[in-house]
């Protein structure tokens, strides 16, 4: 099995991403986000681990993958989750990866990344991406227990945007418990120096879907309502109906342009209300 694969193998008519690539050092992902969809389809997600003979393979793999292709590092996977401090594999990564004319898009919930700021403005092309749930520490310990918290996020933001661009994930979406201060959120993104922010719904699949509900019992009524009752069937998620979709996310993107941010929404149909490519890369 490759190392370096073609992102979105299952043509999903729900991305709308440029053809890209996609790296994992890891399998399984450390961060115990409530709110993951890979949990569904990748077993032992919360028992991280290294691929077996990484760094040789992707030596290897490298010399293959066409001058000038794009790679996603990564995203199923945070690069940068707590194993990555012991054993470093998405710095020894990015060691490898700097002697070949790809661009490079690192996709990470941690400032953990800081850690490799010399290493990451020796790449020619390059796009960081930071997810930011909420500002609220308090409720993002609870969705993301092993994640840094909002601050820490917005802190490497700011130092990285001086030598890169950068986009924020404001995302998933989850009604209500993230949706109530959006503008301020926008605002904040805006300040640490992001260029682009990119937001989409929470979608519910069974194993999520059930770790949420356990850790916020009082929404357990409105959530059966508003998915199970109410919500569409897409593919193997369920979402919120069009809707209530489109309307939450043209509250984050009616801020975003406010601010002078690009703006764009992921797997949700709603491509129209992009103004920038889904996943950031037009930064490049």
């Amino acid at each position: 099995m490759t190392l370096i694969k073609p992102f979105d193998p299952w043509q999903s008519s729900l991305c709308s991403c440029p053809p890209k690539y996609s790296l994992s050092a890891y399998t399984g992902c450390g961060h115990s986000c409530l709110y993951c969809y890979a949990s569904s389809y990748i077993p032992r997600f919360y028992q991280p681990r290294p691929k077996k003979d990484y760094r040789e393979r992707l030596e290897k793999e490298a010399k293959k993958i066409p001058v000038g292709s794009t790679i996603a590092i990564s995203n199923s996977s945070d690069p940068y989750q707590p194993l990555e401090r012991k054993l470093k594999l998405t710095h020894k990564t990015l060691k490898i990866l700097v002697n070949y004319d790809f661009r490079i898009n690192l996709v990470t919930k941690s400032d953990l990344i800081l850690k490799d700021l010399d290493l990451l403005k020796k790449f020619k092309k390059i796009l960081v991406t930071i997810s930011l749930t909420t500002l609220d520490k308090n409720l993002s310990k609870k969705l993301e227990p092993n994640c840094p918290p909002p601050s820490k996020r917005l802190k490497a933001i700011n130092q990285l945007s001086e030598f890169m661009p950068i986009v924020v994930r404001f995302d998933p979406l989850i009604y209500p418990l993230n949706t109530k201060n959006i503008e301020r959120v926008v605002e904040k993104i805006k300040e640490a120096g992001a260029k682009q922010i990119i937001s989409s719904t929470y979608k519910a699949k069974t194993d999520n879907f059930k770790r949420l509900n356990q850790i916020f019992p009082k929404f357990n009524e409105l959530w059966g309502k508003i998915y199970k009752k109410e919500g569409q069937k897409i593919g193997s998620y369920l979402y919120l109906e069009e809707k209530k979709r489109k309307m939450l996310i043209e509250k984050v993107r009616k801020e975003a342009l406010k601010v002078g941010l690009e703006f764009s929404t992921c797997r949700e149909k709603l491509e129209n209300l992009n103004t920038n490519s889904c996943d950031g890369t037009s930064l490049f």
